[in-house]
């Protein structure tokens, strides 16, 4: 390692550090833990929304996979970006009028009852768990590549950054590193952008053409079906990406942070314009890397592509800004994952131990101290597991992650808001329905069984060929929701006329009617 690389790496992790401590001087109340006492403005919650969806999936795998396979390594970018209309649109402003702390705060507005809680903290965790997987396997291998840490280290480094933001600072501190983490990645994307722009003369036209003879696939690059041959499959991953956004329970619990739905609102408008053209960047990142690198040196580097941008940065800018990116990698995975420890902790200690074990009878000391444990327990369980699958291929859990967030939590989110006849029933049979029919078919998929070792965790058959179910699961949690609620009683049509209000204004009936 460098000393620029170093010095690059400790800056961050210093800067980062400065802003925990300070902000755990400003985190005393259960309140400021989960929510940063709903301080933040429009525009920084927007950028921490933005640290927090810009995973290293999104700045290296997207940048590695535009690199390898052209055209059908952009459909990411795409579903990513066009999920954040279903988020402004349906979901941002109702969940930060109807909710507290988490999503089944918002569910259990309308339905008070253990077992919707129960679900909806079960539907969080295994979601944190998947998508966390997926993230600390990638950082041990990503900073084993990058900096020759062994991989057990590295995932332990990062797994005590991570727990040390939530563990002092809580959302204040997660919010300011993701804060920094968006701008760092913004700057970085830009810088290459440029460089790439700069060689093919800032013609974007003489980029596309030139490129039609960059690779050894020809004019074929620029079209799709080098990579996703089955429509169906693609058409199933699409749908997890667009509709998996609006029930990620770490991007949900960010609108919780800010005063009131129209700050919420903004809040989305500032996240989905510098996601946008974050995403509009990566074609850059990806053409760049396959012109200036070259496709085989990416695969040797990594076969899965995910070293594109940092080699793209070493050809265009040299030493400095390769060990720049590399450290803005590090950053991206840093505050990802603290927001997902968050989220989990939140699932552990504020639904499951404190509204359902002490039925909400606890003090605010209680409700900090349960979550910085819940928070410990989060992230030695997934530094436990990422260890244990160092050796399997989970690339695919974080589009599951997006699969179950979809199938799951997306119908009662939508249901609770806007259908009058849901009930209870049809509430928890979504979420289960929605979350099992997932578990299941993801085993029985090609992501879990490929007949070449190596590919998949086992060797085998796979049941079924798709690799992302989405297509099957969301209408499965949908009709669930519907079935369960038309075929048990209806419930108080006046608890939905208060939460129709409460959703679309903020203002409850008891204050209108006073």
């Amino acid at each position: 390692m460098s000393f620029i690389a170093i010095f690059f790496f400790v800056a961050i992790v210093g800067a980062t550090l400065v802003v925990t401590w300070w902000a755990s001087r400003r985190t005393s109340s259960a309140s400021d833990f989960y929510t940063a006492g709903g301080g933040l403005t429009g525009w920084q919650n927007g950028l921490a929304i933005a640290g927090d969806y810009l995973s290293a999936a999104s700045f290296l795998g997207i940048a590695g996979s535009i690199a390898l396979f052209g055209f059908d390594g952009f459909f990411f970018s795409v579903g990513y970006l066009v999920a954040y209309l279903v988020v402004l649109y349906i979901v941002a402003e109702p969940l930060r009028n109807l909710g507290k702390f988490t999503l089944a705060d918002m569910i259990t507005a309308r339905f008070d009852k253990a077992k919707v809680r129960g679900a909806a903290a079960l539907s969080t965790i295994t979601i944190v768990f998947f998508y966390m997987i997926a993230q600390l396997v990638g950082a041990g291998a990503l900073i084993q590549l990058l900096l020759g840490i062994e991989y057990k280290w590295a995932v332990i480094l990062v797994g005590i950054m991570m727990t040390t933001y939530v563990l002092f600072g809580g959302m204040t501190a997660t919010s300011w590193v993701q804060i920094i983490k968006a701008c760092l990645l913004m700057v970085g994307t830009i810088i290459i952008s440029f460089l790439v722009l700069l060689k093919f003369n800032f013609n974007i036209g003489t980029m596309f053409t030139e490129m039609k003879t960059a690779t050894e696939y020809g004019e074929a690059y620029l079209n799709p079906g080098l990579k996703y041959t089955n429509g169906i499959d693609t058409i199933s991953m699409l749908i997890a990406l667009v509709l998996g956004t609006a029930g990620l329970p770490h991007i949900l619990m960010r609108f919780f942070t800010v005063k009131d739905a129209q700050t919420a609102r903004s809040s989305v408008i500032w996240a989905t314009w510098i996601v946008g053209i974050f995403y509009v960047l990566t074609i850059f990142l990806g053409f760049g890397a396959a012109a200036f690198v070259g496709i085989d040196n990416i695969v040797a580097a990594n076969p899965a592509g995910n070293l594109a941008a940092p080699l793209l940065a070493e050809a265009l800018g040299g030493e400095i800004l390769f060990s720049f990116v590399s450290a803005v990698a590090f950053a991206t995975i840093l505050a990802v994952v603290a927001g997902l420890v968050l989220s989990g902790a939140s699932a552990l200690s504020h639904d499951i131990y404190g509204q359902i074990i002490k039925k909400g009878q606890v003090s605010e000391k209680e409700q900090v101290v349960a979550a910085r444990i819940g928070s410990i327990t989060i992230a030695v369980i997934s530094i436990l597991l990422a260890l244990g699958a160092q050796t399997l291929n989970v690339a695919f859990l974080v589009s599951f992650a997006f699969c179950i967030a979809a199938s799951a939590n997306l119908p009662v989110i939508i249901y609770t808001i806007y259908w009058k006849r849901f009930n209870t029933t049809g509430a928890v049979t979504a979420i289960i329905v929605g979350l099992v029919s997932c578990l299941v078919l993801v085993a029985m998929s090609p992501n879990v069984w490929n007949p070449e070792p190596g590919k998949a965790i086992f060797v085998g058959e796979a049941l079924i060929k798709l690799t992302n179910p989405a297509i099957i699961t969301v209408p499965l949690g949908f009709l669930a929701g519907w079935l369960g609620s038309y075929l048990t009683p209806a419930e108080n049509p006046a608890i939905y006329r208060e939460v129709e209000v409460k959703a679309q204004t903020g203002i409850s009936v008891q204050d209108v009617s006073h």
